[in-house]
């Protein structure tokens, strides 16, 4: 090998050596962005599936815990509001709906505690169509018939028939509220749960103010009762639109002394058909346990209990459920409501329940002044039939 040759060799050599080096680095550097690459696109998958399998809440994602936790610990334990100054906090914070005034919206599962013991506490609004509106206003329009039609030939004239007529129906929306109180101690405590008082609490009291409005409020800053409303003896489709036909016992302040179940089965025929099916008796404890003494021709008692567990017991093979509020029979009154609920009464939700902490007021206690805006009104009045003490 002649000198000339060696050299070049050693110099081919060292030429690829080099280009081996900047080759493999450049291998390296495509490779680490390749896996920081795959790692960022693992996390945004993780992400999209861990949302796509978190448990729901009435159609909505459950509320972060994070967020929930510091409403206790923070604005209802101490009253700070600094739950809502983090800033990835405030990124959670949009159901919160802090406004000027220091009300908070109370987060979104404790509200639908609430609402849960709300409908097994409030027996009209577990029964009636519930519907969550998003202004001051809510109507709705009922057609109340009027189209007519006929036969006719091939190439008979046609003749212009009756127009259906629509009425428009605004609920009465009114502001409910409640103001349970607990000391600071209390709220301090590890072992006192600050989530489950606070929903039984304002359960109890927002069920007994809406229920008693659903069936005698007046429709004044408060939903408008079922009993409220002008009852006439007309049957369906002969007498005024917002009527409720009453069926009257035969004498006053009691039942007929002979056969006194019938006029439960004339309160139960007075209503159509279609509405029948899913109708319920409604009326107070008092009344029921007359009735309950009620027997047929061959001495059997009406009432039958239900057999099955969670059944409930029926008058006449209708549901019973028991209304409190309710007035007891005496002349004239309306005490026995046979109603399709979900067809004949609507109840509004205006937005969710607020809460307004006051410590100062009533010291050493700290008060939680809650509102929430409910209306309520007859929506269908021949879904809706009463019977009526009255010769």
């Amino acid at each position: 090998m002649t000198l000339e040759t060696k050299e070049a060799l050693e110099n081919l050599g060292g030429s690829f050596a080099e280009f081996k080096t900047a080759n493999d680095q450049r291998l390296e550097k495509i490779e680490a962005k390749n896996s920081e690459d795959i790692l960022q696109l693992k996390q945004a998958v993780n992400k999209i599936h861990a949302a796509s399998v978190r448990p729901a809440l009435n159609g909505k994602e459950e509320i972060d815990t994070e967020l929930k936790q510091a409403f206790f610990d923070g604005f209802i334990r101490k009253g700070t509001q600094s739950y809502i100054c983090k800033h990835e906090l405030d990124q959670k914070a949009l159901s919160t709906a802090v406004d000027a005034d220091g009300g908070f919206s109370v987060p979104e599962e404790l509200d639908s505690e609430i609402e849960k013991r709300l409908s097994a506490l409030s027996p009209i609004r577990a029964e009636a169509n519930v519907v969550t509106i998003g202004s001051a206003k809510y109507k709705k329009l009922v057609s109340v018939g009027g189209i007519s039609s006929g036969w006719v030939s091939e190439v008979g004239a046609r003749t212009e028939t009756s127009t259906p007529r629509l009425q428009e129906i605004e609920p009465p929306l009114g502001e409910i509220y409640a103001n349970p109180a607990a000391t600071q101690t209390m709220l301090d405590d590890a072992y006192f749960n600050v989530e489950s008082w606070l929903a039984e609490e304002l359960a109890e009291e927002f069920s007994s103010k809406e229920n008693a409005a659903f069936v005698n409020g007046n429709g004044v800053n408060q939903p408008k009762g079922f009993l409220k409303y002008t009852v006439s003896s007309s049957v369906d489709n002969s007498r005024p639109f917002g009527e409720i036909q009453a069926v009257k016992t035969g004498k006053n302040g009691n039942f007929s002394t002979s056969n006194p179940a019938d006029k439960l089965i004339d309160l139960i025929f007075s209503m159509k058909a279609s509405y029948r099916s899913g109708a319920k008796f409604y009326m107070n404890s008092n009344l029921l346990a007359d009735i309950r003494k009620f027997k047929d021709a061959d001495g059997h008692y009406i009432w039958k209990a239900g057999i099955e567990n969670g059944a409930p017991a029926t008058l006449l093979g209708y549901p019973v459920i028991e209304v409190e509020d309710m007035p007891n029979k005496s002349t004239r009154s309306l005490s026995i409501a046979f109603a399709n609920m979900k067809r004949g009464y609507t109840v509004t939700d205006r937005m969710g329940t607020r809460i307004l902490r006051d410590p100062f007021s009533h010291k050493p206690y700290i008060h939680f002044y809650t509102t929430k805006r409910v209306g309520g009104a007859v929506t269908n009045d021949q879904a809706i039939k009463l019977l009526q003490f009255s010769a």
